[in-house]
């Protein structure tokens, strides 16, 4: 069927939602606009999907999400009656459309008497993973485009362990999605069957609880927090998202008592209107929180994005300014804290295991194998991270002591499956409180962390290539790289190549070793130096990623380095 078929399909249902109807009708017969909403269904894959709101297969509207919920239900159909029964945990964000997405999903599974969970009011991404576990639900549905601007939502699946589905589920999931024709005529209960179906609960403090109760064993030194807990300066913004609830709460019960919430950005809001873009990884996102650092002498600045997955912070310069925090670096930071403390503690695991993905910095497995912990890289995606932990809880070859990805996401303890940035924001605050103690900052400890190990800096260069002619564009330059891979990059000689997708590692002498990760549309290239490049697809925008990551005798000699592998990535690509 052409993109101008399902358009008038859309625009002949009378049924149709009024809101749509009438962003319908605002698009008047522009075909750019139409062709771009209705070309294609929104992309469905392992990370589920996420898209502009607005009319059309592809956009986000309450007929893609019972699209997407109506593929669930049919996987689940093929599931025996016992798994079917313990339904699904449903969250969502700050976003516009999220409370009612949320409500449309659970009216989708109830029209299957699949039962659901679904939160009160909007709760962190972090917490659904922990809802999935705690209930023992089959599945979880969270409503959340993460940190994309105010114009998307977004809509991701979980599997029973709390991880966000494996490949081959998602894969079987994808296939029923797919196969749905036309999401205008996928049936849900009305609003009275659902008051008499019994198949909607509705979940709040019940959750919360349970889900503090293990937050608060992510602290590793409480008297630590007892002493310094008074003393600590901490402004924290949730970037008007679902954080604000719980962190605060988090960080009052660890014992921090002189932190403060950024007012403004306090108040959840689906316009994100004092942010460009509501994202810790952006510098800008800092700016409220800065000024209110500034007034107030703080010792830290942290923000969690919209559905708190993911943690970015800034830390005091000696000169009394605000520097922000790559994702590598925090990682850096915390897992030196965190190897440290549990070494003095005592209740370092012989058998410990840090977790990475393979696009994050090399500085942190330095860190570990200085204090004798295996570093396991995976794929990009927690949950990778997720099925390694469970790996580790079934075989007890290791025992889970941190996670991260460079892209401002951490994982302290295994109560949930996916980022968690209540448990990042707490751990962060006893790192700063131990280097207070010592009248030091975390400029200072990351200093520290250089002077010991090397200056590893990385950069990570992402590349937007939307609309029609965006995917060929970004597997254009996917082929270059695979089909005619170069022998240098940045001057220097490329000793081993990995292809994640054709599952190889080819050394320099032409020896070929077999990748053991699932298949993943990946290049990394690693130098004689150390340096490195990796280039990826984004799984849920239409990017390609580009990751530097190099190791310096000093600061100026990394920093020059990277520009070096940057110039040679653009003379590849074309740019």
């Amino acid at each position: 069927m052409s993109w101008e078929q399902v358009y008038e399909q859309w625009k002949n249902n009378a049924d149709l939602e009024e809101n749509l109807k009438k962003q319908l009708a605002d698009l008047g017969d522009d075909p750019e606009k139409l062709e771009d909403a209705f070309y294609a269904p929104l992309e469905f894959g392992t990370a589920g999907m996420r898209g502009i709101l607005g009319p059309g297969i592809n956009r986000m509207n309450i007929y893609t999400v019972r699209q997407a919920t109506e593929g669930l239900a049919r996987f689940m159909d093929e599931q025996d009656a016992d798994t079917r029964r313990r339904g699904v945990a449903i969250a969502y964000d700050s976003r516009h459309m999220s409370p009612e997405f949320a409500m449309e999903a659970a009216k989708t599974l109830a029209k299957h008497d699949i039962p659901s969970y679904v939160f009160e009011s909007l709760r962190p991404t972090p917490e659904l993973s922990f809802a999935v576990r705690y209930l023992k639900t089959f599945t979880g549905i969270m409503i959340t485009a993460s940190h994309n601007p105010a114009a998307y939502n977004g809509y991701k699946i979980y599997g029973q362990d709390g991880g966000q589905m494996p490949p081959a589920d998602a894969d079987a999931l994808t296939t029923y999605v797919r196969a749905i024709d036309n999401p205008l005529e996928i049936q849900v209960l009305s609003d009275e069957e659902v008051k008499t179906s019994g198949l909607i609960s509705i979940i709040g403090e019940d959750v919360d609880t349970p889900y503090l109760k293990n937050v608060k064993t992510v602290t590793i030194n409480q008297e630590l927090i007892d002493e310094m807990g008074k003393e600590l300066k901490l402004i924290y913004t949730p970037l008007h998202g679902t954080g604000k609830m719980l962190g605060e709460k988090a960080l009052k019960q660890a014992g921090f008592e002189k932190f403060m919430l950024v007012p403004e950005q306090a108040v959840a809001d689906p316009n994100f209107s004092t942010v460009k873009s509501p994202n810790p990884e952006e510098h800008s996102a800092f700016e409220y929180a800065i000024r209110l650092g500034e007034a107030e002498d703080a010792d830290l600045l942290i923000a969690t994005d919209p559905d708190a997955d993911r943690l970015g912070a800034a830390v005091r310069l000696p000169d009394g300014s605000y520097q922000v925090l790559s994702g590598n670096q925090i990682g850096a930071i915390l897992v030196r804290y965190i190897l440290e403390a549990h070494k003095q503690a005592g209740t370092l695991p012989e058998n410990a295991a840090v977790l990475k993905s393979i696009v994050s910095s090399e500085l942190p497995t330095a860190i570990a194998q200085s204090y004798g912990v295996t570093m396991f890289n995976v794929l990009t995606g927690f949950k990778f991270i997720a099925e390694k932990i469970q790996q580790f809880e079934e075989d007890h070859s290791h025992t889970f002591i941190f996670g991260f990805e460079e892209s401002y996401g951490y994982l302290v303890k295994p109560f949930v499956r996916d980022k968690d940035a209540i448990q990042a924001l707490v751990m962060l605050a006893e790192v700063a409180a131990y280097y207070k103690k010592q009248g030091k900052t975390l400029y200072d400890a990351l200093q520290e962390i250089f002077e010991t190990y090397g200056y590893y800096t990385e950069k990570t260069i992402s590349v937007t290539l939307s609309g029609l002619e965006g995917p060929a564009k970004i597997k254009a330059i996917m082929d270059k790289f695979r089909n005619e891979a170069p022998s240098t990059l940045g001057g220097v000689k490329i000793m081993q190549t990995e292809d994640f997708k054709q599952l190889t590692r080819v050394g320099l002498d032409g020896n070929i070793q077999k990748l053991t990760t699932p298949p993943s549309d990946v290049l990394k290239y690693v130098m004689e130096d150390e340096s490195w490049v990796a280039v990826r697809p984004s799984g849920t925008e239409p990017k390609i990623k580009f990751y530097i990551g190099v190791k310096g005798t000093d600061q100026a000699a990394a920093d020059a380095r990277v520009a070096e592998l940057e110039q040679a990535i653009n003379e590849v690509t074309g740019d």
